[in-house]
């Protein structure tokens, strides 16, 4: 591979900057991720310039140039940020850090490139690219980062137990790295991490959650999901999780490894989606499995009400994980809730009432759930699985065909509240919720249409049993 990458770097961004740094005499780099995915041949958004010297000088003399009008300083940590049309440019002053046991924090003081380096967490994250003019283009690489690169490698710069334990983040990002780029993580990388697992009590839920999203969001996260349970890392701030793992034998029978099922369903349904809180759905669908195992001597294994269990888990364990609790939680709840409803009107004859419940419960996130129970279809027996997928199949069949009859996807029933209460000349009361609920019975039953006549007659059928009479001239 070539040691100069003038080539690459035609944005005006680099011209300007470069201009600018030969101008004054300056030495500054472009640094880390960006320089890493232009190796990689990955698309980039973020340029990390770095500065011997003062950052925010160079942020605002290049946005000047280049006609931006937002410069974004943050003077405590010396850093300058802008966008320029389809990048996002930071710009900081190279520098030394040294850390405190009980913070990721670091202090920090101005330093040389070779500091700035060697604080990098990653060999190839510690690769930068001259943007003086006399070695414009010439790539520094002290730590054999394009070795790392080739070999598919994720090596830290130093000493990695000290790179961990000085900032733990950085141990989860080793494993997304990993996940993202299907590299490996030397052995005694992968051995530090382990001894400094516990470490990672000092960093914030949310920045754990920002990684383990990244994770999730990659081609194939059963991958990182193996190093994270490997190190220990995900013994930390999962233990749900790690309750999966295990199969026990009895009778001559056993249940499936549920740990492993869960990350071949989240493997299976990533191949589908990049919905980040779908995925969430696969990785919490038999998170209640252990509590609810029982053995039976007729059966064997048997999990009742995970489902339920699992959905009522759900907001507890996306608050502790600080993971955010609006719609995006109640979308991952109903699926859990209803992931086994389809596989069981595979199990059995499908009847319309069926098919009209699941679509009334599961409104408009009915194709998301037949999206999930069929990644969670999983079998070594692929004649099993087969069969299964086949009769999947006829239920979605079955699904569209009643949907498109009966229109009953995130239906209300025909007759409001309101037009009870004027036909019988009723305040609120709890006679109208009742017969609400027989219309809606009825109609998911398939007694009556979903029609607002037939609804209506059907009303008043069912309020002259319950002694309600309509007023005249309604």
């Amino acid at each position: 591979m070539s040691n100069n990458y003038s080539q690459y770097l035609k944005h005006p961004v680099f011209k300007v900057a470069s201009q600018i740094v030969t101008e004054q005499n300056l030495e500054a780099y472009v640094i880390g991720g960006f320089v890493r995915d232009l190796i990689l041949e990955r698309p980039s958004k973020d340029i990390d310039i770095v500065v011997i010297g003062n950052g925010l000088d160079l942020a605002k003399a290049c946005a000047d140039k280049l006609r931006v009008k937002k410069v974004s300083v943050f003077e405590r940590f010396g850093t300058a940020q802008f966008v320029y049309k389809d990048l996002d440019v930071e710009f900081v002053g190279a520098r030394k850090e040294s850390y405190r046991s009980d913070s990721r924090k670091p202090t920090i003081e101005n330093g040389t490139l070779q500091d700035d380096q060697n604080r990098r967490d990653f060999s190839i994250n510690a690769l930068a690219i001259s943007l003086h003019k006399d070695n414009f283009g010439d790539l520094i690489d002290p730590f054999s980062g394009m070795e790392d690169i080739e070999n598919e490698i994720i090596r830290t710069p130093l000493e990695p137990a000290k790179t961990y334990s000085d900032d733990p983040l950085r141990m989860m990002r080793a494993i997304r790295f990993a996940t993202q780029l299907d590299f490996k993580i030397e052995r005694k990388s992968l051995e530090a991490i382990s001894e400094n697992a516990h470490r990672l009590e000092i960093i914030s839920q949310e920045r754990i959650m920002d990684e383990l999203n990244k994770i999730i969001l990659s081609k194939t996260p059963s991958r990182g999901f193996k190093l994270l349970n490997s190190t220990k890392l995900l013994h930390q701030f999962f233990p749900e999780m790690i309750a999966l793992q295990g199969i026990e034998t009895r009778d001559g029978k056993s249940h499936k490894d549920n740990f492993y099922h869960t990350l071949e369903v989240l493997d299976n349904i990533s191949e589908n989606t990049d919905n980040l809180w779908l995925r969430w759905a696969a990785i919490m669908h038999d998170i209640a499995k252990p509590p609810t195992k029982r053995f039976n001597d007729t059966t064997g294994w048997t999990f009742h009400g995970h489902e339920d269990l699992g959905s009522r888990w759900v907001p507890k364990i996306f608050k502790r994980m600080k993971l955010p609790l609006d719609h995006k939680m109640k979308y991952v709840q109903k699926l859990v809730r209803l992931h086994l409803r389809p596989i069981s009107l595979v199990k059995g004859h499908v009847t319309d009432s069926a098919v009209r419940r699941l679509l009334f419960e599961a409104g408009d996130d009915i194709d998301d759930l037949m999206t999930l129970c069929n990644a969670d279809i999983t079998s070594k027996n692929d004649f099993k699985v087969k069969k299964y997928k086949k009769n999947f199949d006829d239920v979605k069949q079955k699904l569209l065909a009643v949907e498109e009859k009966d229109h009953i996807r995130n239906f209300q029933p025909p007759v409001s509240g309101d037009l009870i209460m004027k036909t019988f000349g009723l305040e609120p009361c709890a006679e109208i919720g009742v017969l609400k609920n027989k219309i809606k019975e009825a109609i998911l039953e398939g007694t009556i249409e979903n029609d607002k006549d037939e609804a209506f007659k059907f009303m008043l059928d069912q309020a002259k049993e319950m002694g309600l009479e309509a007023i005249a001239n309604n």
